[in-house]
């Protein structure tokens, strides 16, 4: 039986700078590095898929939350925070911007004015409801 040597990383590196590289060992080291891109790649598209969708569970929830009444965003989030729903107003709205876009959309997205309070001024908001 004939002792192997481990060759680390460093020893590899050293010897394509001293320029005493053997080329079959490159080669070898090569091929287990790009094994390893293509693995962590893999697992980076399964890791990605679970975000879209739990993100996409988002998406049916805030739907559900739409009405026939035009309700602003924080007023959504309002309601989906007293049902214990852990989510912001940006997560909600970016879900109701993707609701709204698209020729058969479920949500409808209009400009409405909402009058100010105390002396403040009338502000513009986008409002949605169900299409």
């Amino acid at each position: 039986m004939a002792d192997t040597v481990k060759i680390t990383e460093r020893d590899i590196y050293n010897s394509i700078l001293d320029g005493s590289f053997d080329i079959n060992v490159l080669k070898e080291f090569a091929e287990k590095k790009l094994a390893q891109l293509d693995h962590r790649n893999e697992k980076a598209k399964e890791r990605a898929a679970a975000k879209r969708a739990e993100g996409d569970e988002l998406l049916n929830v805030v739907l559900t939350y739409v009405t026939d009444e035009p309700q602003s965003r924080e007023d959504i989030t309002a309601a989906m925070i007293a049902d214990g729903h852990d989510v912001t107003a940006g997560k909600v709205g970016y879900r109701l911007t993707a609701l709204s876009k698209g020729e058969d959309a479920p949500v409808a997205k209009q400009e409405a004015t909402v009058p100010g309070v105390d002396g403040t001024k009338a502000r513009r908001v986008m409002v949605y409801s169900l299409a």
